[in-house]
């Protein structure tokens, strides 16, 4: 009984990996027809789940297609996510999609370099106009690492105070020794 189970869930677990595989080959296939070879950049599939890292100008467009195609009706945005590679001078943005009628979960990626300077964010265009959710997870990024979303229609703070100073999640980032004359170290 123990010994079938294993079997069962070692085989489920192929399959999911071989799935995902064929599933996010097919997707690359597909935005490589619609958009051209330069609208995806790589897929990458060393993580648990293969991630797709497209080219930042076609990330609307790419988005609109995946949530308006039949097939994929990826309609929900689970989350975005940013990540500093200091002290190399890039980002990424993390798209987390779920398709809920197909029952498939997507990974869409996009890298920007940037010289890490407050004059000059890291620019990425909003998804906003693709699902709402997307409103309050690019302000969080805004706010905390420092992402500027392109066509944002409120891109403003959304947990620290309108004139705090910096991204505290930044590595580079330096905590203040005040705000307002409150002591924070």
């Amino acid at each position: 009984m123990i010994v079938s189970s294993i079997l069962n869930a070692a085989t489920i677990g192929k399959f999911t990996v071989w799935h995902l595989k064929i599933m996010i080959e097919e997707i690359q296939q597909q935005l490589i027809t619609t958009f051209g070879t330069e609208a995806v950049v790589r897929v990458e599939e060393s993580n648990l789940q293969p991630i797709l890292v497209v080219n930042v100008e076609y990330i609307v467009p790419i988005c609109m297609y995946l949530r308006d195609t039949q097939g994929h009706y990826y309609d929900f945005l689970s989350n975005i996510s940013a990540v500093d590679y200091f002290p190399e001078n890039r980002f990424t943005v993390v798209y987390h999609l779920a398709s809920l009628p197909y029952q498939t979960q997507l990974v869409l990626k996009v890298e920007i370099p940037n010289e890490r300077s407050q004059d000059n964010l890291p620019e990425v265009p909003s998804v906003s106009s693709v699902w709402k959710t997307a409103d309050w997870h690019e302000r969080e990024a805004y706010d905390l690492m420092g992402i500027f979303f392109i066509g944002h229609p409120d891109l403003r703070r959304i947990l620290l105070p309108d004139d705090w100073q910096g991204h505290p999640l930044r590595k580079d980032y330096q905590d203040p020794e005040s705000y307002h004359g409150i002591t924070i170290k």
